[in-house]
């Protein structure tokens, strides 16, 4: 499939008689899809009872009539007033215990029945009126699952939810106190009625209660995009799909993208190095017009699995947005840069928001692709320049990485839960490995925790794992490439208690954990010929052979040259001399890459990605800065 640009467009925003002008445009500028309708409802149905589409059937025309392709929305993101008049219980409450008024968006509780029931009906009559509208090519189920801290939700309807899920789950509260081992701290209940929801207790609540509410919550994402997927396939036989946000994680992505036919996701390069990384104030004022350069590309890694391989970017940025702590214009280039990075992992479209920078309310400072007077913004020409070079590829297909890295999302939950030490965050974990693997110019597939197939690739990563599911351990029983798990992995069982036989619990590591430690921000554990461990460090005992050691003289990394279990949270040193050693064992190339420069490899060509100011060479290649360059890899 060759990928397409496109953009999101908010007639509703807009005077009528400047859409057919928009859409013009939108078409001169090389842009092929436009996404409307995610936060229409008020201007839909203004109050109960009263709907007027009207609007919107001569918008979907407009658009249509010049040659774009419609995602069109359920705009259950941003439920009316009158809905919360309604249904006044319907908003989320947060950890301490406040509701969370209306006034913004993402204001609804998962587990509310009425607001599901409004969810449904608005979706349904949206369904009824555009199934089959012929410029309506894709669907977008709400928007941002979880964005602004909005996956948990310790309200009333909740908790009635959370005590029949428990039930079902426990079936008797015997089971439930057995399986919690609530004996600790008598904190053993007796009936379902009893248990509340994991906040406000003096101190921490039992880990498993939290587990639980977290698989919980996640279940309730779940359904609710279910129900909504449910509606929809009865009116449509297009592709349904939800745009994730970034670094979100408390809720499970693999769940929902199993009711959906394609993923995506917002990507906001700056944004997020503003916002959601934990790299120092060096690194981003280094990045700060570019973007941490492996942030995006593990996420698009991410959501090509999510969706079983079909993936977009829903929402590219293309200039300065208005949300992080501060918000730089984008280096000359970076637009471009962001939007084939996307693509050579896999994108089938890259859409930029927005259209045109709304010059009201809370998103009136985020940049568009034309400014809020009209003219153009500088991401547009970059865009355009996108679509123009776009014309020399026939399709960008993908191929089986070699590498491939598990990322879990309850082990995110666990950790967060249990970091037993401020600064151990999973997903932070994952992400080095990652970067040491980009780092040395490799590609990459992010597989879930139950993957039931390793056939293919030669090194297959887990750190952090929580728990080896049973899917995995038959793959990796079969598996004939190299397992590096640890530091974590297979250190707890299903009710987040230590395992009965000591961990780690992974197929083929013959060690124990004997005790684990975690250091200071300032505190480092030297390893012999390479680097160091920081954060968690583990005293392994009963290891059948030592393969590095630290300076003190314990064992850093044990195994064989099949299965090697790493001891600690390593540098970025020690993760990458260890990778290259390992893919020198399986003949795997390597090439050692500045940490601005990455590569991407796929069928057919390797593109390069420069995220600095300067100019930069890998052997022969020479790729300006900002700069994109391809080189054919096949005949």
């Amino acid at each position: 499939m060759k990928p397409k640009l496109g953009s999101c467009y908010y007639p509703e925003h807009w005077p009528e008689e400047r859409w057919q002008k928009d859409a013009e445009e939108m078409v001169a500028a090389g842009l092929s899809w436009v996404r409307i309708g995610e936060f229409a409802w008020s201007r839909l149905e203004p109050e109960q009872g009263v709907q007027n589409f009207d609007w919107l059937d001569r918008a979907i025309s407009i658009l249509g009539n010049v040659g774009l392709n419609i995602v069109m929305s359920t705009p259950t993101a941003a439920p009316p007033r009158w809905v919360v008049d309604k249904c006044p219980d319907m908003l989320l409450v947060d950890v301490e215990g406040r509701s969370r008024q209306f006034g913004s968006r993402r204001h609804y509780c998962f587990s509310h029945e009425g607001y599901l029931e409004e969810s449904l009906r608005i979706s349904k009559a949206v369904a009824e009126r555009y199934g089959n509208n012929p410029f309506i090519k894709a669907w977008q189920l709400d928007n941002e699952y979880g964005c602004h801290d909005t996956t948990l939700s310790y309200s009333p309807s909740a908790l009635k939810a959370f005590r029949n899920w428990i039930a079902k789950k426990y079936e008797s509260i015997d089971q439930l106190n057995k399986a919690w081992k609530n004996v600790f701290w008598s904190m053993e209940y007796n009936s379902f009625d009893q248990v509340g929801l994991p906040n406000l207790t003096v101190t921490d609540p039992n880990p498993i209660h939290e587990l639980d509410f977290k698989r919980f919550s996640s279940d309730q994402v779940v359904n609710f995009n279910r129900s909504q997927a449910s509606v929809m396939r009865q009116y449509t036989k297009m592709p349904l799909i939800h745009n994730y946000m970034g670094r979100i994680t408390d809720f499970n992505h693999y769940d929902v993208g199993k009711d959906l036919d394609i993923a995506s996701w917002d990507s906001y390069p700056l944004g997020f190095l503003e916002d959601r990384s934990t790299q120092d104030d060096e690194f981003k004022l280094r990045f700060m017009r570019h973007g941490d350069p492996d942030f995006q590309a593990f996420h698009h890694d991410l959501y090509r699995t999510v969706g079983q391989g079909r993936w977009w970017v829903m929402e590219q940025q293309p200039g300065p947005v208005n949300w992080a702590p501060y918000n730089p214009e984008p280096a000359p280039g970076a637009v471009r840069l962001w939007s084939w990075e996307a693509i050579a992992h896999g994108a089938e479209v890259v859409s930029y928001f927005r259209w045109r920078q709304a010059p009201f309310a809370q998103e009136q400072m985020h940049a568009g692709l034309q400014r809020p007077d009209g003219e153009n913004a500088p991401g547009i020409t970059q865009a355009s320049q996108v679509s123009s070079e776009l014309k020399e590829f026939k399709d960008i297909e993908q191929v089986q990485s070699k590498i491939a890295l598990i990322f879990d999302y309850e082990s995110c939950w666990a950790w967060e839960i249990q970091p037993q030490g401020k600064g151990f965050d999973y997903f932070e974990l994952v992400y080095d490995n990652y970067r040491a693997l980009r780092s040395l110019g490799l590609s990459v597939d992010i597989l879930p925790p139950n993957q039931s197939d390793l056939k293919g690739y030669k090194v297959v990563l887990m750190p952090g794992l929580m728990r080896v599911s049973r899917e995995l351990e038959d793959a990796i029983e079969s598996f004939e490439g190299v397992l590096i798990s640890g530091p974590r992995a297979g250190s707890k069982t299903t009710n987040m208690s230590i395992p009965s036989q000591l961990p780690p619990i992974v197929p083929g590591v013959k060690a124990t954990v004997a005790s684990a430690e975690t250091l200071r921000p300032n505190a480092f554990i030297s390893i012999k010929g390479l680097g160091s461990f920081k954060t968690w460090m583990e005293t392994l005992i009963d290891y059948d052979n030592i393969i590095e050691e630290t300076e003190d003289g314990r064992a850093a990394v044990v195994g064989h040259e099949k299965n090697i279990y790493i001891a600690g949270w390593a540098d970025q040193m020690t993760l990458k001399m260890i990778f290259s050693r390992v893919c020198e064992s399986k003949d795997i190339s390597t090439t050692k890459l500045e940490d601005c420069v990455r590569v991407r490899e796929t069928l057919t060509h390797r593109f390069w990605f420069n995220y600095s100011n300067q100019e930069c060479n890998v052997g022969s290649v020479c790729i300006p800065p900002s700069g994109v360059i391809w080189e054919s890899i096949k005949g």
